[in-house]
């Protein structure tokens, strides 16, 4: 286990993983899809307990963002892959399995089709940036 983590690309990883979360920050924005993910939740964003632990959840969500970030560049260095474009098509395969998983918890929940498309979408993107970062900079 100690050798998988021997020549471990740690700041590549951190940085793909903090474009993840910047990624969420814009998506799940006003500016984008806060309104329709608001919706098709149906988060009451009035009630003051819909905001208490919002830090640790943001914590948490950095630290499942390392984590996926740090499958990619294991992947990536198993792999051979260098340049943005290998990143791109490593995070758009990645990111398609997440994407996938939660489609199908989504199935079973009966969740809005527009709920798919937004988490399943922002999933894919984020892996997308996180192996563009992770293989342009390793």
């Amino acid at each position: 286990m100690t050798e998988l983590f021997h020549d471990f690309p740690w700041l590549p990883t951190l940085v793909g993983a903090l474009g993840y979360f910047m990624l969420g920050a814009i998506w799940y924005s006003k500016i984008l899809f806060a309104p329709k993910w608001i919706q098709l939740t149906g988060i009451n964003v009035d009630d003051p307990n819909a905001k208490k632990g919002m830090l640790t959840l943001m914590l948490l969500s950095v630290v499942v963002m390392f984590i996926s970030s740090m499958g990619i560049a294991i992947l990536a260095d198993r792999l051979e892959l260098h340049g943005w474009m290998s990143g791109l098509k490593l995070g758009a395969l990645t990111g398609g399995f997440g994407a996938a998983a939660i489609c199908i918890s989504y199935l079973y929940e009966k969740r809005p089709l527009g709920l798919h498309l937004i988490n399943g979408l922002y999933t894919i993107l984020g892996n997308c940036i996180a192996g563009v970062i992770i293989c342009m900079m390793n």
